[in-house]
């Protein structure tokens, strides 16, 4: 299983930065893992900063708004994590030929982790929309009032686990 994690990350590495250059024409947000850590305390900033810095991590420009969903969805940077993270954005709407490819690749290469992605698939789906927001403008915003109001309380639990 670890080759098979190693061809994916590989694959991520190198598929996301031509995915950016070709299909990213939006200006990056100019905001850099220093300038959230200023953020106040439970903001979605102070804890996108703090993800940042916990994976030693800066902003991937373009593609700001992914790393906001690890940090709203407290989803990890394993591989399967990222994978589950896209089914999880699968099941809530959104789409792109990325997240399509991810999955896609994810289930084929790793279907140890079916049960996993599954089971993000249906959070996504039963929870109110959240992959449509502009988070450059929500860092100010309280991260547990936000999570409230886009997963159920038993979501919560779930996401809390991960």
């Amino acid at each position: 299983m670890k080759i098979r994690k190693h061809l994916i990350e590989w694959l991520f590495d190198k598929s996301q930065k031509i995915y950016t250059n070709l299909f990213k024409n939006h200006k990056p947000w100019g905001i850099y893992k220093a300038e959230l850590l200023t953020y106040p305390d439970g903001t979605i900033g102070k804890k996108l900063g703090e993800f940042l810095k916990k994976n030693n991590f800066e902003l991937i420009s373009k593609v700001e708004r992914h790393d906001a969903y690890h940090t709203i969805t407290g989803y990890g940077t394993k591989v399967e994590d990222e994978i589950a993270l896209q089914c999880l954005c699968f099941g809530n709407g959104k789409r792109s030929l990325y997240l399509y490819g991810a999955i896609i690749l994810g289930v084929i290469i790793l279907p140890d982790y079916y049960k996993y992605y599954y089971k993000s698939y249906l959070i996504g789906k039963n929870a109110n929309s959240f992959h449509h927001y502009y988070y450059k403008k929500l860092l100010k915003v309280s991260i547990e009032e936000f999570r409230q109001s886009i997963f159920s309380k038993s979501q919560l639990i779930i996401i809390n686990k991960n």
